[in-house]
């Protein structure tokens, strides 16, 4: 389980045949799950300031191709701070940016998400964007806005995003879990 404050911006070596490496100051063991732009991968091995990671079909065929920099975020140990919202890391579809304009100190950013996405998305609630824990400020029938903070430009690959990136989507675990819950009510 992950909580999408992502701890660095990892740099991307080599992605080939299914192993991706990853330049990172995340320390982490053979076996450890890390979010990469969101997607839980395990670790496979550790060396010189690398993970590796084995990257299946079912992962690639869902999320977005890896860039040259990508969030990482090791998963939440028992006792840690939960500061952003419950994330599994497994990426439910691809986003698009719709928009990016400047606001305030910050950016608000419009994705484009599929109706399968949307419907878990409300004012104030939570999604994973590339890994990012965020809140949702703003809603219209196509896509959902995210006033990004100049923190989170900073320090993920959010800040760098301009209209036309895909971006990774993970929606709220709790309310698919509500969904199906009340459907079978």
């Amino acid at each position: 389980m992950f909580t999408g404050i992502v701890r660095e911006r990892g740099r991307v070596v080599r992605f080939m045949n299914g192993r991706l490496e990853v330049e990172t100051g995340v320390e982490a063991e053979l076996g450890d799950s890390v979010a990469i732009d969101g997607a839980c991968l395990t670790v496979v091995a550790v060396e010189d300031g690398r993970l590796a990671f084995n990257v299946v079909p079912e992962t690639i065929s869902r999320v977005k191709p890896f860039g040259a920099e990508v969030n990482v975020e090791p998963a939440v140990r028992a006792g840690e701070p939960l500061g952003g919202h419950y994330v599994q890391g497994h990426v439910d579809a691809v986003g698009r940016v719709r928009a990016v304009e400047p606001e305030g100190e910050g950016r608000r950013s419009w994705f484009e998400a599929l109706p399968e996405i949307l419907r878990y998305c409300v004012e104030k609630g939570s999604i994973a964007v590339d890994g990012v824990s965020l809140t949702i400020a703003e809603l219209d029938g196509e896509a959902f806005a995210i006033a990004l903070v100049p923190h989170t430009l900073e320090t993920t690959t959010l800040g760098k995003l301009a209209a036309g990136a895909e971006v990774n989507l993970e929606a709220d675990v709790v309310a698919k879990y509500v969904e199906r819950l009340v459907g079978q009510a």
